[in-house]
């Protein structure tokens, strides 16, 4: 594995695994994600939490099929908010995808890997454009996958997030007739799915970043002003780790853009 760009150091003092645990709850109220069992995947959350993304992989990797979503999540945020090299990103996201495809054949219940995959499809399909993803037959791919983890888990935030996204995106880059004729997007469809995540996860700095993303694609510019005072709530929350921190600078960046 290449040596991946350091997170920022932002002098934040680092997470221990009991206020790791303590935090655990907010932290991955999104996601879903089970408090570990195992002491070694704990700290290989630790690691995460932390910001050291590469190590956090690194760390899951080795713990096989109990370190599978911490090493594909580390994967994933780091390429999509840290990795600048095109080529770079767009292979540890396909990296990810596959390890996340391999585990739903071994566990085919398993919540996280069905996650996964859509995510990191979904991210690296934003990177080569929408459009010629869904020509490659991801959108369905992911599309399948985020309403698997729903069907199976209806309290995944992040996924109800995540699909809304897809609704959202497909009828920004194709409209919504071909949207929703070819693709099955429906503005009515991914404007319900993000109020979906807000109930189940209305605090969180994600959910109201990705959400004033959202709302701008499907309703246009007179969305606008709520988006932005989306925005200014997401920009207001205190991260408490490392994954916060850069959805706070994002959602910054959007408001003075």
């Amino acid at each position: 594995m290449a040596d991946w760009k350091p997170y920022p150091n932002t002098g934040h003092a680092p997470l221990d695994a009991d206020r790791l645990k303590a935090l655990w709850g907010r932290l991955h109220r999104g996601d879903a994600e089970p408090w570990p069992d195992e002491s070694a995947v704990v700290q290989a959350w630790v690691l995460f939490h932390n910001g050291e993304f590469q190590r956090a992989a690194e760390a899951g990797l080795a713990l096989g099929d109990a370190g599978m979503n911490v090493a594909n999540k580390a994967t994933c945020i780091y390429a999509n908010y840290l990795e600048a090299r095109a080529l770079a990103r767009e292979t540890l996201l396909l990296e990810a995808a596959a390890r996340a495809e391999a585990l739903q054949h071994r566990q085919a219940d398993h919540i996280g890997a069905w996650y996964w995959q859509a995510y990191a499809l979904g991210r690296y399909s934003q990177g080569i454009s929408v459009a010629k993803a869904l020509t490659q037959g991801l959108g369905a791919r992911v599309k399948h996958a985020l309403e698997t983890v729903i069907a199976r888990c209806p309290h995944h935030a992040d996924a109800h997030l995540a699909l809304a996204a897809f609704h959202a995106e497909v009828i920004d880059k194709v409209g919504g007739m071909v949207g929703g004729m070819t693709y099955g997007a429906n503005k009515a469809t991914g404007l319900a799915l993000y109020q979906k995540a807000m109930a189940l996860n209305p605090d969180s700095v994600v959910t109201l970043t990705e959400y004033a993303n959202g709302l701008v694609m499907l309703e246009g510019p007179d969305a606008l002003p709520e988006a932005n005072r989306l925005l200014d709530r997401a920009a207001s929350i205190e991260p408490q780790d490392a994954m916060e921190r850069l959805y706070v600078a994002t959602a910054r960046v959007a408001l003075d853009s």
